[in-house]
């Protein structure tokens, strides 16, 4: 398994919910403690995460930290 694959695969998860829940970037930023350029570099696989930075978006998308490791890699 490939960690940029991961990266990817995880922030277009986090994209989806975010999109799903019609917010912004910025919208999600406050919503939980990740400022929003970093948001969008986590959607595009840019950035190793932390775990408290995964339990904030979790908590920003109203979802279970779980939900956001629900995809299939290559």
């Amino acid at each position: 398994m490939d960690k940029l694959e991961f990266r990817i695969a995880f922030g277009k998860r986090v994209e989806m919910f975010r999109k799903k829940m019609n917010l912004s970037y910025r919208e999600l930023a406050q919503k939980c403690d990740v400022d929003h350029s970093n948001i969008s570099k986590i959607e595009k696989g840019e950035v190793d995460l932390r775990i408290s930075t995964i339990q904030e978006l979790a908590k920003g998308l109203d979802v279970h930290p779980q939900e956001l490791f629900d995809f299939k890699l290559k």
